[in-house]
């Protein structure tokens, strides 16, 4: 695996991976890699011949008063993680690389997906994903990119801005890989103290909770998102932010709730910030 820092060094090496014949594909990263992200790469790795991996703690999708300068960065760590996945090249550009000029005043917008969910309470972040994956997709041309189903609406906006402004790019939107305990992988989980961690649980147990009562009958919203407050609620150390059943696809919420609709939480444990979802399956299926 070779490591690269500058946009011409990318370019040089995709140009000799094109001139080969071989098919690119992209996983983006902010770092702090764990076996979600490891998958991911496996998933890309078997839609492409060259897989590139970044690694970029992108300034615009952070609030002022959320956690960019204490996210966690171990490039070294990272790159040992990776080299053993298949992974070709990584990508890890310093922000002066990214953005010369300190920002990026042209900014990819979308405002019907992207200020429901979380995009209620982080207003711009959004904005700051695009802009960077379409600044990614510009750099790479990759032929696919895999992302996450944990951040269920960036996969959702990502997929739109794709298609809506035709990048030419099939987006992969690899699963939600799990702790032995249920708990989603995160790399903000290394914020959660042991007590915190357990109380991180009752998300899991929520989503849990909502697929039961589908799985019974259900499909009424408020039956099924009553089943998934209350779990959260008995559990003290969490404060949920919101609980909401969608179309993952428009993100709007459905008058009755069917097979492939997702259930959609968002919670504070302590001070960190935590998200899950489950998409719903008619047979007894659990997160």
């Amino acid at each position: 695996m070779k490591t690269v820092t500058t946009i011409g060094q990318l370019r040089e090496h995709i140009g000799r991976a094109r001139a080969a014949g071989r098919r690119v594909g992209l996983v983006p990263t902010m770092g702090a890699l764990h076996e979600g992200h490891l998958q991911l790469c496996d998933a890309a790795r078997r839609h492409a011949d060259e897989v590139v991996l970044s690694i970029f703690v992108n300034p615009l999708q952070f609030g002022p008063a959320e956690d960019f300068d204490r996210y966690p960065r171990d490039l070294n760590r990272d790159a040992g993680l990776v080299s053993s996945r298949g992974v070709a090249l990584l990508f890890a550009p310093e922000t002066d690389e990214v953005f010369p000029n300190g920002s990026s005043p042209v900014r990819v917008h979308a405002p019907d997906l992207g200020n429901v969910l979380c995009g209620r309470f982080r207003p711009g972040h959004f904005e700051g994903v695009l802009t960077i994956v379409a600044k990614l997709f510009n750099m790479v041309r990759p032929d696919c990119a895999v992302f996450g189903q944990k951040d269920l609406q960036q996969a959702s906006l990502i997929r739109r801005m794709a298609r809506d402004l035709d990048f030419g790019i099939d987006v992969i939107v690899g699963r939600i890989v799990r702790d032995p305990d249920g708990i989603a992988l995160s790399s903000r989980n290394a914020y959660l103290s042991a007590d915190q961690r357990h109380s991180a649980l009752a998300l899991h147990r929520a989503l849990s909770a909502a697929q039961a009562a589908f799985a019974a009958g259900a499909d009424d919203p408020a039956v099924i998102l009553g089943a998934a407050r209350a779990t959260l609620e008995a559990e003290p150390g969490v404060a949920t932010q919101y609980v909401e059943v969608v179309d993952p696809e428009s993100l709007a919420t459905p008058d009755r709730v069917g097979r492939g609709h997702a259930v959609a939480v968002a919670a504070y444990v302590g001070s960190t910030r935590l998200i899950d979802n489950h998409i719903l399956e008619q047979a007894g299926s659990v997160p």
